[in-house]
């Protein structure tokens, strides 16, 4: 495993993490036992960075990590998310009460005193022009409730505002080989600002593994079946935002331009890593498995350039129409 620098948190970060929201809910069902394995698997794989969120399993997933967390002697950091359970989620919620009581139950399920880094889980695009917001999580600095704070973002344009604010020290946005558009503008300035981007759907659902096909089905509660339009949340977190069709056409096409000596999941990644702009990689995984062979990314060879222009290619005729302006 190789790391990175995580902007101006000075945290040095596995290229790949391990973003825990399957552990927590939405992906079909998860025992303790096997989120467990997942997570103990974490220092074998080099990953010494994790995202959770105060939402995923209403606190289940943070809790699962609290546990691995007084387990475990490798120095782990920890990135939650808060926000998400407003209700109803609008920006007049967005209060100071608010926002330190969802720190204080994260410090409580994580078992800690002081958060390493704190995100504003995709607030409503007007929260990032509330300049009083970004006050209290100053003011939670202040009071070492949290190390340092950053933003998990929808659309590029609510990154780019997010980093006018001086304080602002971590990004995570959607990008993968289906969502190419944060490449322009995004990664570039961000890096002026030595903002650490963390890069989250990096394997678009798991439609990037190549091991979907039209007659794949998933469990009623989980979002790759009910959220394909967005019913319940943005539907860019779901496959990406690209028509799950669509996407499985794509795919097709990516695995002839594939580097036979890898599989696509860990193709996929390392196509993200080779962008400058990119902290760390927050891939999921259900099983060791899935972690370690994720993992692996990290040491794979750096993809040639007419590999490069090929997933371009790609992304311009299947994905770019349908996801390019709207994230």
């Amino acid at each position: 495993m190789k790391y990175r620098l995580l902007g101006k948190t000075g945290f040095k970060v596995s290229e790949i993490g391990y973003g825990s929201w399957a552990i927590g809910s939405e992906w079909g069902d998860v025992t303790e036992e096997q989120a467990h394995a997942a997570l103990a698997c974490l220092p074998e794989a080099g990953i010494n960075f994790i995202d959770t969120a105060d939402v995923y399993g209403d606190g289940r997933s943070e809790k699962l990590i609290g546990e691995y967390l007084s387990k475990t002697k490798t120095r782990t950091f920890v990135a939650t998310k808060i926000g998400r359970r407003l209700s109803p989620h609008i920006v007049d919620n967005y209060s100071k009460d608010n926002l330190f009581s969802f720190v204080d139950r994260s410090c409580k399920n994580l078992n800690t005193q002081c958060l390493d880094l704190l995100q504003l889980h995709t607030p409503p695009t007007e929260i990032y022009y509330k300049p009083e917001v970004f006050s209290y999580l100053d003011e939670l600095v202040k009071r070492k409730k949290i190390k340092f704070y950053g933003v998990s973002v929808e659309k590029v344009e609510e990154g780019l505002k997010a980093i006018e604010y001086p304080n602002v020290s971590t990004v995570q946005i959607i990008f993968n080989m289906f969502r190419q558009r944060p490449m322009e503008l995004f990664f570039n300035e961000a890096k002026k600002r030595n903002i650490g981007v963390i890069v989250r759907v990096p394997l678009a659902s798991g439609l990037l593994t190549g091991k979907f096909n039209l007659f794949s089905r998933f469990p009623n509660n989980d979002h790759r079946k009910y959220n394909r339009n967005g019913e319940k949340f943005d539907v860019g977190e779901t496959f990406a935002g690209i028509n799950y069709k669509i996407g499985l056409k794509a795919v097709e096409k990516l695995k002839k331009i594939k580097p036979k000596e890898i599989s696509m999941a860990q193709f996929a990644l390392r196509w993200i890593l080779m962008q400058k702009g990119v902290s760390t990689v927050i891939a999921g995984g259900k099983t060791p498995k899935q972690i370690l062979e994720n993992s692996l990314a990290s040491n794979c060879k750096t993809i040639n350039p007419i590999i490069m222009d090929s997933v371009t290619d790609v992304y311009n005729q299947y994905a770019k129409e349908q996801v390019h302006f709207r994230w």
